[in-house]
């Protein structure tokens, strides 16, 4: 991996050296994307298609491991960050241009409980991967529009 310029938090730019990238990339179980990867515009598309946005690099995490990597790696070069979670995000605050996009999507599990009638959901799963956990269990989560 090449050093690149990311933006900071104050909107100017930074160099991050290769060592640097490859270190948070040995890290991860979940990948780190550029643009030009095969994945990457999959990656920073999010349900409303009106925003286009392009992240210097997103990290798509696996675990909460590899968000902890990534959000000390942003806060040790003190760049823009972003995070997607399941994709909706109408405003389109999960995507950032030039910065870190920390990509949730595919920590996407949901585990019901039905004898309490909780479910502990992913940051990443959308309401359609709770609605299909939740009604095996004739259980149903009541949600707004936005």
């Amino acid at each position: 991996m090449d050093s690149m310029s990311l933006t900071t938090l104050d909107r100017g730019k930074t160099t991050v050296d290769a060592a640097a990238l490859e270190a948070l990339s040995a890290q991860l179980r979940g990948t780190v994307l550029r643009e030009g990867d095969a994945a990457y515009d999959e990656a920073r598309s999010v349900w409303n298609a009106m925003i286009d946005r392009r992240p210097g690099l997103i990290v798509r995490c696996a675990g909460a491991a590899d968000v902890i990597a990534a959000v000390n790696f942003a806060r040790e070069n003190r760049l823009l960050v972003a995070v997607r979670g399941g994709g909706h995000n109408i405003a389109g605050s999960a995507v950032c241009d030039g910065g870190l996009m920390i990509d949730l999507s595919p920590m996407k599990s949901v585990r019901v409980d039905p004898a309490t009638r909780r479910a502990w959901v992913e940051p990443g799963a959308t309401l359609a991967d709770v609605d299909a956990e939740t009604q095996a269990f004739g259980l149903a989560v009541p949600t707004g529009i936005n």
